[in-house]
């Protein structure tokens, strides 16, 4: 575990010069990397969600590419084209920007829903087909999306089968007095992110991600996670409760986030400390709770407060 906390302490330092005042989102961010999930950052305008994706491209020394969606976006422009060489007189794929190992989509709401589909074999597969050829994604493979949740006009909402694909929803928000003041301060002359060095390798980033796997999760906490999720299907207010694809990333965000904290084991404070992140943006509440604006947190939290949190037991020993 000693090497997942150092892999993790000199990625959060490192980031955190850019990104002030923000250590939960940061480490959000981290674990994600860490289980090889995607992140939906919903936030407005302006908070650093943009140079959140690039300092963990340049602090992993990974590939980047930015894409802006924008209305008029078409599928191939976000995966690739093949395209008739002249000379050769064959077809050959021009790779799009999603061939990278960090991806930000900007504004993914701006897209249509058929530009948006485009990223979903990507996510959830690591690969693209175009014409019937199938082409790999290069590891590690991380997209970061980003919304602007108050610009209504021109956007189409994510369908549910894409949020589901994010592990993870995060907010950034505004800072705090004394970090805006750091702020201004870091950028008095030039932006932090200009200098900005890679702090860790490709290769101990991909070590870490196997080494969080084998993260011990007691099976009453396997239970604990479930019992969670099911409470959200079954829930009044919510008309799509959290698929089993929310469970698995319960259950892995909870495993990096024992690593980062030097344990080789879960604990219910684990999975609880993680549980809005990555359950609120599935759920659908039903349209009578809309009216009387219920949140997706407040059912997480409500579902927190009921479900009872197992207690410890003996290994070897019955529950």
């Amino acid at each position: 575990m000693e090497n997942i906390k150092s892999f993790a302490d000199r990625l959060m330092n490192n980031v955190e010069k850019v990104i002030i005042g923000k250590h939960r989102p940061v480490e959000e961010t981290l674990i994600a990397l860490l289980c090889q999930g995607h992140i939906l950052i919903e936030d407005v305008p302006g908070t650093g969600k943009t140079m959140l994706a690039l300092s963990v491209a340049r602090s992993t020394g990974c590939s980047f590419r930015r894409i802006q969606f924008t209305p008029d976006m078409l599928p191939s422009d976000v995966t690739g084209v093949s395209v008739f060489n002249q000379k050769t007189r064959e077809f050959e794929f021009r790779q799009g920007p999603v061939f990278a190992q960090i991806v930000l989509t900007d504004e993914i709401n701006r897209a249509t829903p058929k530009t948006q589909s485009a990223l979903l074999e990507a996510m959830e597969e690591r690969q693209v087909t175009v014409d019937g050829q199938t082409y790999r994604m290069e590891k590690p493979f991380l997209v970061l999306a980003t919304q602007n949740p108050i610009e209504y006009e021109g956007t189409f909402p994510l369908p549910e089968a894409q949020l589901d694909r994010f592990m993870l929803r995060i907010h950034l928000g505004y800072p705090d007095k004394t970090s805006e003041t750091d702020i201004l301060g870091a950028q008095q002359f030039s932006h932090p992110i200009t200098t900005l060095e890679q702090v860790v390798s490709q290769e101990e980033l991909l070590e870490a991600q196997e080494a969080v796997k084998q993260i011990y999760v007691d099976d009453l906490v396997k239970t604990y996670i479930i019992d969670l999720c099911t409470a959200t299907r079954e829930h009044p207010d919510v008309y799509l409760g959290a698929s089993p694809r929310g469970s698995l990333a319960m259950y892995r965000t909870s495993q990096a986030l024992a690593a980062i904290r030097q344990r080789d084991y879960v604990i219910p404070d684990d999975v609880k400390y993680m549980a809005e992140a990555t359950l609120a943006h599935r759920l659908i509440i039903g349209p009578a709770a809309r009216i009387k604006n219920v949140s997706a947190s407040e059912v997480i939290e409500e579902i927190l407060t009921s479900i009872p949190v197992p207690g410890a037991r003996v290994i070897g020993k019955p529950s």
